[in-house]
């Protein structure tokens, strides 16, 4: 039964990926009409436009890019896209350009330097086609005067590692970035821009999708000082971060563009995609296979350790009651949690996830529990997340494997890699977030 189970949760897993396909997902909103550019529900003469520019930042954004060359062809003028390495595509009219992720490196900037001046040279009778997706925010790296990328990638491993959320960190990403924050959009005017985003945040939040560069900024100075505060690094971060933050608050530094600002008077901003139609389809494939399925929630944050242990106490309600669903049940959940770094391992969110509800399903029969992120990259690692069953504690200690000291260590990725569970999917070129699958047979 537990071999079945696991086939079935890849399977329900590569039904989330297609429906996450970036380029589909441009196609569904994106498309042309004759002589009309449609983008969503607005209308678009292209005779009106002299310039048409692709530019854009994210993992999936070049997959992005080549539906938006279909759809466009020769009229595209040019255009730059920074992706993370090994995540590019062979585009015809916009160059592609490789950088680091997580954290941002020179490349990166440079490429945001680039794409800031093809925003800069756009004129009023010309559009610009802003592809983002999940990554954006350290691809699209240009920090503002005086903080060097050295500094900032020193705060961004900070804000990475204390276990902030994605708002928390944009906050404050926005707000050392001369690009973040619909920056780009007050570059571009009074140019057209249509924004397409592929949503890796919950709630799909304009302003919080790759840092907002084309969206009015709800955050500002003080938020992100706060939260510089809240997780005690105002003396960890770099001097110039903390000097330019307080000259912000003391309106010494312009604020982002907030919402009226004349920036956004020709800007529109348009999701095409996000995790809960990666959901969605899972749960399809789910009832297909003859599960009685639930969406937990496509909103899930938190501590990665927590909320595994409360999907694990779902798990164990459905097996003792049959609540809230009765067996065959599949239980799926979106959303993105985060990894308070305690140990010197190899992990990510999902596989720590994993890890963290096998402890807590340890000797159950007929269980499964699947965490991935959907851009087939999760944390610093090669690995996708991990599949873990009640049995594999028993695995694990047949090898002489601890699971908890594994979990202690933060170093979820050699524990399912001596197991054999890893999920390796290679760059699956999308990004909506993190999706988990637990099957009770």
């Amino acid at each position: 039964m537990e071999s079945r189970l696991r086939r079935q949760a890849l399977s329900i897993l590569r039904a989330a990926l297609r429906a996450a396909d970036p380029a589909e997902a441009v196609r569904r909103h994106f498309r042309r009409r004759g002589g009309v550019l449609i983008a969503g529900r607005s209308r678009y003469r292209l005779a009106s436009f002299r310039n048409i520019f692709v530019i854009g930042a994210g993992k999936a954004s070049a997959a992005m890019a080549e539906a938006v060359e279909q759809t466009l062809g020769r009229r595209i003028t040019g255009g730059l896209i920074n992706v993370k390495d090994g995540h590019g595509a062979p585009l015809k009219r916009a160059g592609v350009h490789q950088c680091g992720h997580p954290v941002p490196d020179a490349r990166g900037v440079a490429g945001a330097r680039r794409i800031a001046a093809i925003a800069r040279r756009a004129e009023e009778e010309d559009l610009v086609v802003c592809l983002i997706s999940g990554g954006a925010s350290a691809l699209l790296a240009l920090p503002a005067d005086p903080i060097t990328l050295a500094e900032k990638q020193a705060a961004t491993k900070l804000l990475l590692d204390c276990g902030a959320d994605i708002h928390e960190i944009n906050a404050v990403r926005k707000h050392i970035s001369a690009i973040k924050g619909g920056q780009l959009a007050r570059l571009a005017a009074p140019a057209t821009v249509i924004a397409l985003l592929l949503s890796d945040v919950t709630g799909d939040s304009l302003d919080v999708i790759g840092s907002g560069p084309a969206a009015p900024d709800a955050s500002t100075f003080l938020d992100a000082h706060r939260v510089l505060e809240k997780y005690d690094l105002l003396g960890r971060v770099p001097e110039s971060v903390r000097r330019r933050l307080s000259d912000g608050l003391l309106g010494r530094v312009e604020e982002t563009p907030k919402l009226g600002d004349p920036a956004f008077l020709r800007v529109q901003n348009l999701v095409v995609g996000s995790n809960r139609l990666a959901v969605d389809a899972a749960a399809g494939r789910a009832r297909s296979l003859g599960f009685r399925t639930l969406v937990l929630s496509t909103f899930i944050e938190g501590e990665t350790r927590d909320v595994a242990r409360v999907h694990a106490a779902i798990v164990r309600e459905i097996l003792a009651s049959g609540r809230p669903v009765r067996r065959p049940a599949c239980v799926i959940s979106g959303g993105e949690t985060t990894v308070t770094i305690r140990g010197p391992g190899v992990g990510g969110r999902n596989q720590e996830f994993a890890l963290a509800a096998a402890i807590a399903l340890d000797g159950l029969r007929d269980v499964v529990v699947l965490s991935a992120g959907t851009d087939g990259t999760d944390g610093p690692t090669d690995a996708a997340g991990a599949l873990a069953a009640g049995s594999s504690l028993s695995t694990a200690r047949l090898l002489g494997l601890d699971a908890g000291r594994y979990l202690e260590r933060n170093d979820s990725y050699r524990f399912f890699e001596a197991l054999g569970d890893l999920l390796v999917t290679g760059p699956t070129r999308t990004n909506v977030m993190d999706v988990r699958i637990l099957l009770v047979g």
